[in-house]
């Protein structure tokens, strides 16, 4: 009510918005300032103004009924079927290999929801771009997104069987550098490999090649093709590990993982459809994920 009354700058019409008395809404203003023991208003003919002390309070009051509404508005979405058009966007690969079948998969499930679907290997501006939801690969810069961690995106040394027994499988790390190598040039760092021991110990290889790529499916291509070792994400080697297209080289080393966020425009009155899809996405990248998402 003391918001109300500083805003519309009247008692009688603070009154008539939560369709009371001016009276009543004058004695809950007084028994507020007698709690505190100051003066919040000072009241002449011509209407109401604050004291001093009076626009310090109303300033904290103010934050604090937003708040409320945010909570009240929170607790309805939540109730609220998931509807209308969701933008995601993601990376190019991680976006046709994984985010394709379950956004699929998802809609399934909500037939209300229409699906707008975005691949972008660069940095993409969320609000500029409008997109509702991304899933990204990697740490969180700091920023005034809301965020929800998804899983981890586990990385392998691969290679045909024809290149190995061409050239001859690496036994420790350091081999790497005599081999040549496929690089990714986005991510694990371009010429520098860091994988890390059985015993836990960093190793960083520097390592050279033919052939570099930003293109996750050529890097992959040249490894099936046996022109040397790559390092990719399991989720690409997958199908080709299956079937024997391509080895794992220095299976008992690790590389960096990444972890996988669902990031949104803002942390507060996330979209009923937004929240749908992000927990339908934590359902998914546990254990072994690349094993079992939908089939399209």
């Amino acid at each position: 009510m003391f918001v109300r009354v500083v805003e519309t700058g009247s008692f009688s019409k603070a009154a008539k918005e939560f369709a009371t008395t001016q009276p009543t809404v004058t004695k809950q203003v007084a028994a507020t300032e007698a709690r505190l023991k100051v003066r919040l208003l000072n009241r002449n003919t011509r209407g109401v103004s604050l004291t001093e002390s009076g626009a310090l309070y109303y300033e904290k009051c103010k934050n604090i009924v937003r708040e409320v509404e945010e909570a009240d508005n929170i607790v309805q979405l939540r109730q609220t079927q998931a509807q209308g058009l969701l933008r995601i966007g993601t990376s190019v690969a991680f976006g046709r290999r994984v985010i394709v079948p379950l956004a699929l998969d998802f809609m399934a499930k909500h037939p209300q929801v229409q699906v707008d679907l975005s691949f972008e290997d660069r940095y993409t501006d969320l609000v500029a771009q409008g997109i509702d939801v991304a899933v990204r690969m990697g740490k969180l810069a700091d920023s005034t997104l809301g965020a929800r961690f998804l899983g981890m995106n586990p990385w392998v040394l691969v290679a045909a069987p024809r290149y190995l027994k061409k050239q001859g499988a690496p036994k420790r790390p350091l081999d790497l550098s005599a081999h040549n190598a496929l690089i990714y040039s986005s991510v694990q760092g371009d010429d520098m490999w860091r994988l890390l021991t059985p015993k836990g110990e960093s190793v960083t290889v520097p390592v050279t090649g033919k052939l570099r790529s930003n293109n996750l499916s050529a890097v992959l291509a040249a490894a099936r093709g046996g022109l040397g070792i790559a390092a990719l994400p399991r989720y690409v080697a997958e199908d080709s590990l299956v079937s024997g297209h391509i080895v794992e080289v220095l299976k008992d080393h690790a590389l960096p993982e990444q972890e996988i966020h669902a990031v949104f425009p803002s942390p507060k009155l996330v979209p009923g459809k937004v929240q749908a899809f992000i927990a339908y996405l934590q359902g998914w990248f546990g254990e072994r994920w690349w094993e079992s998402l939908p089939k399209v």
